[in-house]
């Protein structure tokens, strides 16, 4: 879509990686001596294998797709992800190799030089591409063909981002849209005369399924007056922000959505790292802290103490999911399923305790060794509340794509439990759905790790905001 964007990929690239060795020399010279860097020749295979750890993970997080459009805020996240790959990189090497020249002297002054002439890289380009543009360098007139919400979008868009060089010349469209009226040029019909009279560089198409039919002529008319053409299909209401468009083929295919954790090595990282974490929750903590809630439950009222209940996992399959017992046990015949509410009297004393700290959960953990949940993901639903949901989101089933989690990010937002208002519980029902396919959507290591943190911090702070 935009002119010259692989170029641009490869110079952000090529400068970086620069910058990267200059960094990397500079900090074994002031860690050591420079001569003393020469005689240690295999740590030259460190310096070559963060420039492909680099490139390798920069890919991964997406740190130079269309970067000149991101808050610089967003960027600097990224470039200190980028650096701690690399100083943990390095830091396993020496330490394999147990090399003595670089101290964690090295490690930090690398990391330091790295971010800033990283960061001083990422200013100085965009002070440049914008200095370009406004002086008028690379500026391309853009006609877009529809004028309908996905058109006023695109448009939206390019005119909050000029450094993508466009000059929005106007829409055109048969049919009126008052609100942007003033910018529609005229018909489709007179296309070949605007792009001849406003020296059109440019075309995009944004037309409504309806006018199909159109197609075919509009794309001939740009190819006989030589201006770039680029479709944004009408579909493209149906897809989420993280589609993705691969080739099988011949066959160009728009996937609607993009999951990471479709990918064989993320989930393997993910799997591991909840295997690890569990292991040593469970060895640290869970070891002396279930006799201790076990003894306070039975002390406060009757019952077993762990409570098990029929949940819905990962594509869709039932499993035992774990938790401390928190209500008072059900006399048998009453066993109808009614929703857990805030000040719910069934709720026991020390369970309410339990329920507002989260602590009720732990045992779920045993649920994460098994496989059959994750430390972080979607909450899984009890059956009930699963059949109850779908009746308001059509789309729940998407969030059963990953493996449910012992806390999510719908969770560290509040998003927990009913309320009396069955208003109250669509609007929270849906909002809830809403963040867990966004979790399943935007997924990264980084994302579990931050909301482990923030599931911490809300224990700790008590503010869980449990029902």
């Amino acid at each position: 879509m935009f002119a010259n964007k692989k170029t641009l990929y490869y110079f952000r690239l090529i400068i970086d990686l620069i910058l990267l060795n200059f960094s990397f020399i500079v900090s074994a010279i002031l860690a050591q001596s420079f001569h003393i860097l020469l005689s240690r020749n295999h740590m030259f295979i460190l310096e070559m294998g963060l420039n492909f750890v680099w490139l390798f993970f920069a890919n991964v997080i997406g740190f130079y797709e269309d970067t000149d459009a991101r808050y610089f805020a967003y960027q600097f996240v990224n470039i200190l992800k980028n650096v701690f790959v690399q100083g943990f990189t390095a830091i396993i090497f020496i330490f394999l190799i147990k090399e003595d020249l670089f101290t964690r002297n090295f490690i930090i002054y690398y990391s330091v030089i790295l971010i800033f002439l990283i960061g001083i890289r990422i200013i100085v380009f965009k002070i440049i591409i914008i200095s370009l543009r406004k002086s008028g360098k690379g500026i391309r007139n853009l006609l877009i063909i529809g004028a309908g919400e996905v058109a006023s979008n695109f448009l939206t868009v390019v005119q909050k981002n000029p450094e993508f060089g466009y000059d929005f010349i106007g829409f055109l469209d048969d049919k009126s849209v008052p609100t942007i009226s003033g910018n529609i040029l005229g018909g489709i019909d007179s296309l070949e005369k605007v792009i001849t009279e406003k020296k059109i560089d440019e075309v995009v198409i944004a037309i409504p399924d309806y006018a199909a039919s159109l197609l075919d002529g509009i794309i001939k008319i740009c190819n006989k007056t030589a201006v770039r053409t680029h479709i944004i299909p009408d579909y493209f209401r149906f897809l989420s922000k993280k589609f993705k468009i691969s080739m099988i083929g011949n066959f160009p295919l728009i996937s609607v959505r993009s999951e990471p954790l479709e990918e064989i090595h993320w989930k393997v990282l993910k799997r591991t790292f909840d295997i690890l974490f569990s292991l040593i929750f469970i060895v640290l903590i869970y070891s002396w802290l279930f006799p201790v809630i076990a003894f306070f439950l039975k002390k406060d009222s009757k019952g077993p103490v762990i409570f098990k209940q029929d949940r819905i996992g990962v594509k869709n399959k039932k499993f035992i999911c774990y938790k401390f017992r928190t209500l008072y046990t059900e006399k048998k015949g009453n066993e109808q399923f009614v929703p857990v509410i805030k000040d719910d009297p069934r709720i026991t004393r020390f369970g309410n305790i339990l329920r507002k700290s989260n602590l009720d959960e732990l045992p779920q953990f045993i649920n994460v060794l098994k496989g059959e949940m994750s430390v972080v993901g979607p909450r899984p639903h009890a059956i009930p509340y699963n059949d109850k949901y779908k009746m308001i989101v059509e789309e729940i089933k998407l969030r059963h794509n990953v493996k449910p989690g012992i806390t999510g990010w719908a969770q560290v937002h509040g998003l927990r439990g009913d309320t009396f208002s069955e208003e109250e519980n669509t609007r929270r029902t849906i909002k809830r759905i809403e963040h867990d396919i966004w979790y399943i959507e935007n997924w990264s290591f980084w994302l579990d790790i931050q909301i482990i943190i923030l599931t911490i911090w809300q224990m700790i702070k008590g503010d869980t905001k449990a029902i």
